[in-house]
């Protein structure tokens, strides 16, 4: 794990819990890497089912709104992720604020440890 802080600007937002962003690690180095917010899991883009689909597009604005292209944010606690090519890490907004909280908070994202199987908001939804 790398404690950071990395700084990086954000390229564009993937999906409620990744962003694709340009990372500084190193003085004049930079690299361009998917990062997957710590702590929690938000609906698939990709969702079998239409209230799953239209969740997912919510979360994905509402952390467009954010942390849009161009913002700068600090990376902290990077560790590489279950998936190849893509990092884990705690995401420090420019003005202070956690956007992984603020999704949990607004709703848009559940919490997930990273172990086990992700939430099926599907199901979630259908048993609402």
């Amino acid at each position: 794990m790398v404690e950071g802080p990395v700084s990086a600007e954000v390229i564009r937002v993937i999906d409620g819990d990744t962003i694709l962003v340009t990372a500084r690690p190193w003085p004049q180095q930079s690299v361009e890497v998917y990062v997957r917010l710590r702590g929690i899991d938000t609906p698939e883009l990709k969702s079998k089912c239409a209230r799953g689909q239209e969740a997912a597009e919510a979360a994905k604005h509402f952390l467009e709104e954010m942390a849009g292209a161009s913002s700068t944010v600090k990376l902290t606690r990077i560790s590489a992720d279950k998936y190849f090519g893509r990092i884990v890490a705690d995401v420090v907004l420019q003005d202070g604020r956690d956007p992984a909280r603020e999704m949990m908070a607004a709703g848009f994202a559940a919490s997930y440890s990273g172990q086990g199987r992700k939430n099926d908001f599907c199901q979630l939804a259908s048993n609402e």
